[in-house]
């Protein structure tokens, strides 16, 4: 019997999260060809998602309850669960009940037919405009800057062998992205076709900063294309400078009674020093994460755990 691990980063799902696993144990139900247990990462909620989560896991055996002393944010507490995951395959997904677990199969169905990983795709998302323009954002970034096949949609909601999980664990620096790191695990990647809830308690608690934030993880981690652009902005700025010089020169000679335009130098000197500006931020983002790395910074520091014998 293969053994099946959800694990769920929760934040403000007080009101959700028993209804989540309430869910999984009905769906698990109909699929008895597995065992299954659950491990919930509170990534230090301000509202009582730790104390549900507690509840829950002293109470049955299972569940397991990790608690973060700090917010980590979606992606340090996944990893947070994958390390304390034991399952052939994990799974993960949402703390709202947006993502779908009763039809969990789907994805496991994928699994069995020999994908490494299979995402959730949504036909249509029930989430607000700023998330939905967040995500097509997302969607652009990991296809430029990570290689994501453009057909495949990737999702919060995914199923994933045991080696896959293993393999992304392998990564000990301080700003983990999971997409990025199954895409660079392998490319044995399938889609399944399930629903998007509206969510009904709460909103969603990813911000602006905090999207810009998961963005230039998977900027900076991931991929060097940004330095690569940068130096292409550099360059082509460079001949956009050398070609309206030539332009003024040529201009003078011509018609030495117009005088050279102070607003079009101001402009040039402003345009190249605004390039060089976002060159040198950049850099120094790659350089800052480098030393961050360096140094150790944690993902993710574990306050207390409960349930499940407190693996």
């Amino acid at each position: 019997m293969s053994k099946v691990s959800f694990v769920i980063p929760c934040y403000r799902s007080e009101q959700t999260i028993e209804g989540v696993i309430k869910e999984i144990r009905e769906a698990m139900k109909e699929l008895p060809q597995y065992s299954y247990d659950v491990v919930l990462v509170n990534d230090c909620s301000p509202d009582g998602t730790w104390n549900v989560i507690k509840k829950m896991s002293e109470s049955s055996n299972d569940v397991l309850g990790i608690n973060l002393s700090k917010n980590f944010g979606q992606h340090a507490a996944l990893m947070a669960g994958y390390a304390h995951a034991d399952g052939e395959v994990v799974v993960s997904l949402d703390d709202d009940g947006q993502t779908p677990a009763n039809e969990v199969g789907k994805l496991l169905a994928g699994i069995e037919a020999g994908s490494d990983v299979v995402y959730a795709r949504y036909a249509h998302k029930q989430h607000s405009g700023f998330r939905n323009m967040g995500s097509k954002i997302n969607e652009l970034m990991t296809r430029i800057m990570l290689g994501k096949p453009k057909e495949l949609q990737v999702s919060s909601y995914f199923a994933a062998r045991r080696f896959i999980i293993d393999e992304i664990l392998k990564y000990r620096q301080s700003y983990p992205y999971v997409i990025g790191l199954v895409l660079r695990s392998t490319s044995n990647i399938t889609n399944v076709d399930v629903t998007h809830r509206a969510r009904t308690v709460g909103s969603s608690g990813y911000t602006f900063g905090k999207l810009m934030g998961l963005w230039m993880n998977g900027f900076t981690a991931f991929s060097i294309k940004p330095l690569r652009i940068a130096t292409a902005i550099g360059f082509i700025s460079t001949i956009i400078s050398l070609a309206y010089g030539i332009y003024t020169i040529v201009k003078k000679f011509i018609r030495p009674d117009v005088p050279v335009g102070f607003s079009a130098l101001v402009c040039i000197m402003l345009f190249v020093g605004g390039v060089l500006m976002i060159m040198q931020g950049m850099m120094g983002e790659y350089l800052g994460r480098t030393y961050m790395s360096v140094n150790e910074t944690p993902q993710y520091v574990i306050r207390e755990m409960s349930g499940a014998d407190c693996e």
